[in-house]
């Protein structure tokens, strides 16, 4: 099976219209419905459901969707990273929210440099949620994911942080001179929405915006008890006691054979290992 036949595929099952379909792939309709009728006869399965009212895809066809996405995410990973390798100077990318790192990454830094192995890093800032797709499509190396809300399927990890949450509160907010909270007492109160969530809230793309609406008293946040350094002289962080623990989690694609990628998980490790036994004593 070729690249190209999972990339009409995927075209096809994503518009659910052939026309769109050849439309984006810059062909014509006719040899694109041939492509995926061949496809569908060599693995005796149908994909798609062709009706008068439209294409619609089969289970078989979702289950092959989700697959096919994941093979051409691995070809272009690979050509991203053969790629960097080859180039002069290389180098490690990461990938991490706006203060993702939860304050590890200028620890982990200096141990890393040490090492033998270690290559020029760079610090790749995304969105939220963007780190998995970076790492997975091979536009970065290693990423700082976030427990329970990222998704690491698929690649290597190490826990380095495991830590409470807070909520942030405007100074003059009915809560803020309390010692502690539990999530009920936050009930009807205006939550920031993230990109992809449901929340009925003010929309909040990054970590600078949701401290100005917290200060404005617009919006309340849970966020992990690393948030602390960051809060504003107008805002106050009240530990939340029945929230779920949040981590901080190294991901890598798995089976990598990179030295680099190694040798800053090495240094990781050492880092967490040294900040749970300081949390024991």
């Amino acid at each position: 099976m070729e690249t190209r036949e999972l990339a009409y595929f995927v075209a096809v099952a994503e518009e659910l219209h052939f026309g769109r379909a050849a439309q984006r792939l810059g062909m014509a309709q006719p040899p694109l419905s041939r492509a995926i009728q061949q496809l569908e006869r060599r693995m005796g399965v149908p994909l798609l459901e062709r009706t008068s009212r439209g294409v619609t895809l089969t289970p078989a066809g979702a289950v092959f969707l989700a697959e096919s996405r994941k093979a051409l995410d691995a070809v272009d990973a690979a050509v991203r990273r053969a790629q960097r390798a080859g180039q002069e100077v290389p180098k490690l990318l990461v990938a991490m929210k706006p203060d993702g790192d939860a304050g590890l990454l200028e620890r982990i830094l200096p141990g890393y440099r040490a090492d033998p192995d270690a290559i020029e890093v760079e610090v790749v800032v995304c969105g939220i949620g963007e780190q998995s797709r970076m790492l997975r499509d091979g536009r970065v190396d290693l990423a700082f994911l976030h427990g329970p809300h990222d998704d690491s399927v698929g690649f290597d990890t190490e826990l380095l942080l495991e830590q409470d949450q807070v909520a942030m509160l405007a100074r003059g907010h009915r809560l803020a001179d309390r010692s502690a909270l539990v999530l009920a007492d936050l009930d009807g109160e205006p939550f920031p929405r993230w990109p992809g969530s449901d929340v009925s809230g003010p929309e909040v793309r990054d970590p600078g915006q949701l401290l100005q609406l917290v200060a404005l008293g617009q919006v309340v946040a849970v966020v992990p008890e690393s948030a602390r350094r960051h809060a504003r002289p107008d805002t106050v962080c009240v530990p939340v006691l029945d929230a779920s623990r949040t981590s901080v989690v190294l991901a890598w694609p798995d089976r990598t054979r990179s030295r680099a990628v190694a040798a800053f998980v090495r240094a990781s490790t050492a880092i967490a290992e040294v900040g749970r036994v300081v949390a024991d004593r």
